[in-house]
């Protein structure tokens, strides 16, 4: 009778223990990698005549005009009402807004240490804390955040394993090959475990960029988000055959 209750449970324990390992490794959290010598990762916010871009499918559209196709969108970053970035955004190496270094507000964004993401004009990406930041005419596209998910290889400080905030969280890592590492989570997740999924990728820095307004577009993982309004939009583009 023995052997026969161990053999019932054996199965049945290798599946609860996949089942949690798959949680731990981040299977509920959709994510993205994209080498910048290979793909084309541009920022988004205002159309060519001054008009909010908003959404992915309004993106899309204005794409299609220019013979692209969308291959990857997340938002990226905080806006306030207009639509406008809460902090530092630089497209096409123009500043469009200035950094923003105010650390007493209210919200998750001047959660200290906050950061930035950015591209240089030579295709290479940085995470970076925004006290770590110098402005430079290399800088092709840039977007301030926060709070920083990881730093220099630890879990940012006010972080709590096991908290009860939980939200769908959408974030951004330099994975160590220097590729970029695009992340949303499929379900509500506390900053703790967000900020885990990155660490555990190997990404020595990592920002988070929003919260329950997050939605991405990847067809190739079939997960398109086409609802929701944005500020800045992170996309990735190709040229249509």
């Amino acid at each position: 009778m023995r052997k026969i209750v161990i053999i019932v449970l054996i199965p049945v324990l290798l599946f609860l223990f996949s089942f949690f390992n798959a949680k731990r490794e981040g299977h509920n959290i959709l994510s993205y990698e994209i080498n910048l010598q290979q793909k084309d990762l541009q920022f988004y916010w205002k159309k060519e005549d001054g008009s909010h871009y908003y959404n992915f499918q309004n993106l899309k559209t204005e794409l299609n005009k220019q013979n692209k196709k969308l291959v990857f969108a997340m938002n990226g970053g905080m806006f306030i009402k207009d639509f406008s970035p809460l902090g530092l955004y630089i497209e096409k190496g123009v500043q469009k807004k200035k950094i923003n270094t105010a650390n007493t507000a209210y919200g998750n964004f001047y959660m200290q240490p906050n950061g930035v993401f950015y591209l240089s004009k030579d295709k290479k990406p940085v995470v970076c804390k925004t006290t770590d930041f110098n402005s430079s005419k290399n800088i092709q596209y840039a977007t301030q955040s926060g709070p920083m998910l990881v730093v220099d290889g630890k879990l940012h400080p006010k972080f709590n394993k096991g908290s009860s905030s939980k939200h769908i969280r959408n974030g951004v890592g330099i994975l160590p090959n220097g590729n970029v590492l695009l992340a949303i989570s499929k379900e509500r997740i506390n900053f703790y475990d967000f900020a885990s999924f990155f660490k555990e990728k190997g990404c020595k820095n990592a920002l988070y960029l929003d919260g329950f307004v997050s939605r991405a577009y990847l067809p190739s993982k079939n997960w398109e988000q086409w609802d929701g309004n944005f500020g800045v939009i992170i996309a990735e583009t190709t040229n249509n055959k």
